[in-house]
């Protein structure tokens, strides 16, 4: 159940708590007061759309906690990792840069997954859902809310995705024959373009290094004759090599008179050989460059056609020729397309018997739903003083879509003898209110969301069905935690917890507060929903005699 909201900075209330409690909530006051805020303080903690125009002007933020008692260890806890506690704690924050921050049990959340918890907390049916009814697309949905058929949407939605794809498949294989011919000359160029350029993964980077090889082949040149003459020697000087060679036989001469220079004289060998070697890479390196002017332009001219295929096909000869064995599949495909149609068609034929049905076990469960959930309407609404009333769900078969192969009217009449007809040509404001309110009703029996709030959704109702609208919100709220905003005293009267919100003025600002009331101020209260302004002895009267009626 909600059990606190606190509301900082939203619109005219500048700082409100209110401590909800189980049954029937009501909360009345004069219209502009702030009794829509309140509702929409709510609609910020459940993760619905908020704005910045919402902060209190002159604030740069505003905020709304609430806590809920006797939360359910609901799935959405362990999938979003937050800590669970059956007493949860909302928060959300709104700055005047637009940033929402969220927070349930201490843990950020986006506004996203918020609405995904809230939707499990509470329902808010205002006057938009009554206007709703008018709109039969909306039908099916409700229909479908009230049959618990998941599983059998879920088997017709998966037969249909197979329609669908046959579908897709098949338009994107029937080109008209001119269509054809100039995709297939377009494949079969880009493949023999492809082919005649004899593509090898990893060419690019061979030609990119001996390029820059005979780019430099002069700097490499003159460097490899220096290392060589320093290695080798030349006709001037002894290389490194002979030097070592005359140190080394000096070093074993001596090494015959003193065994100790004998490592030493191993040591400087063992250079020796090693420059020696060094030296001969040196000399086939030296052997090995040889470059020519033709050799770069053929290098140039191939690097010159890869980068102009790389514009065309990809950035890289592999991904080139991904991409020329993919033109080959198509043209393949092209080429066998009708053979190929001809066959999905078949496959389409049989996918579309099963989804047909598929659709008919979901239509007989929506038949069969939609007559429980007439009766079920007519129950509810009899005892909202609509006694006479008629109410029918009319299905019309249609082609598969994806939400099956029906469409759904609610067709109805309140008059005995009259003939059913849609919702929206017959119901009156009055009526169309009862309506929502036994439809919501019914459909709050199958679900589990513990609190439902109502949003003046008793406009155009007054005397004899007020007050049936009453004793029906109080019935529910015998089983379900119910919060109402109203204008009506007969609901306000029937209420466990009444609050008033007023408005005042004080050094030119507008404050907004919500005030639970004892039995006297519910006395008041009530005489001013009777009487409007001018309360007098008769209205408090009236009013108390209501109130001495809810309690017996």
């Amino acid at each position: 159940m909600l059990r606190l909201l606190h509301i900082e900075n939203i619109a005219v209330i500048e700082q409100a708590e209110i401590v909800f409690e189980d049954g029937f909530n009501v909360m009345t006051g004069e219209t502009g007061a702030g009794k829509s805020i309140v509702i929409d303080a709510i609609s910020a903690i459940l993760g619905e759309r908020a704005y910045r125009d919402m902060i209190r002007t002159g604030t740069s933020r505003a905020a709304v906690r609430a806590i809920f008692d006797r939360v359910p260890e609901l799935p959405w806890f362990a999938e979003n990792g937050v800590p669970y506690d059956a007493e949860t704690d909302i928060r959300r924050e709104l700055t005047a840069d637009g940033k929402n921050l969220c927070r349930v049990n201490g843990t950020a959340v986006t506004v996203g997954v918020l609405k995904k918890l809230g939707v499990q907390l509470i329902n808010i049916h205002g006057q938009h859902d009554s206007a709703a009814l008018f709109d039969e697309a909306q039908h099916l949905t409700v229909l479908d809310s009230f049959a618990e058929d998941e599983a059998e949407r879920a088997a017709y939605a998966e037969r249909y995705e197979a329609v669908r794809a046959l579908r897709r498949e098949i338009d994107r294989l029937s080109m008209d024959e001119s269509e054809k011919l100039r995709r297939m000359e377009s494949l079969q160029y880009q493949i023999d373009e492809l082919t005649k350029a004899h593509l090898r993964p990893g060419e690019e980077e061979e030609l990119e290094a001996r390029r820059k090889l005979m780019q430099n082949a002069e700097k490499l040149s003159d460097g490899l004759h220096e290392a060589s003459a320093c290695l080798d020697g030349d006709s001037q000087t002894d290389g490194a090599a002979t030097l070592l060679g005359q140190a080394e036989r000096a070093l074993a001469r001596l090494a015959r008179i003193d065994d100790q220079l004998a490592p030493l004289q191993e040591t400087v060998a063992d250079l020796m050989y090693r420059v020696r070697d060094c030296a001969e890479q040196v000399a086939e390196q030296v052997d090995a460059l040889s470059f020519s002017e033709a050799e770069l332009d053929d290098v140039e001219q191939r690097l010159d056609i890869l980068h102009r295929l790389h514009r065309k096909y990809g950035p890289t000869c592999e991904e080139m020729l991904v991409y020329l064995e993919k033109a080959k599949n198509e043209l393949d495909e092209i080429e066998f397309s009708s053979d190929r149609v001809e066959q999905l068609k078949k496959k389409l034929r049989a996918a579309e018997q099963t989804a047909q049905e598929a659709a008919l076990v979901l239509r007989e469960r929506r038949k069969r739903a939609g007559e429980q959930l007439s009766a079920r309407i007519c129950s509810e609404l009899a005892e909202l003083d609509m006694k006479k009333v008629e109410f029918s769900c009319v299905f019309t078969e249609t082609e598969l879509t994806p939400l099956g192969a029906d469409a759904v009217a609610f067709y109805m009449t309140a008059n005995a003898g009259e003939a059913l007809k849609p919702l929206s040509k017959v119901a009156s404001g009055g009526e169309l209110a009862r309506i929502m309110l036994a439809l919501k009703n019914v459909l709050a029996e199958r679900d589990r969301v513990p609190t439902l709030i109502f949003d003046e959704v008793d406009t155009g109702v007054s005397g004899r069905a007020a007050q049936r609208v009453a004793e029906k919100l109080l019935a529910v709220s015998r089983t379900k935690q119910v919060l109402c905003v109203t204008h009506l005293p007969q609901l306000a009267a029937l209420a466990d917890t009444h609050f008033r919100i007023a408005k005042r003025e004080a050094d030119g600002r507008t404050y907004t507060s919500v005030t639970p009331l004892d039995f006297e101020g519910r006395r008041q209260e009530l005489a001013r929903i009777i009487g409007g302004a001018s309360i007098t002895e008769t209205t408090l009267q009236s009013a108390g005699e209501m109130l001495k009626q809810r309690q017996a």
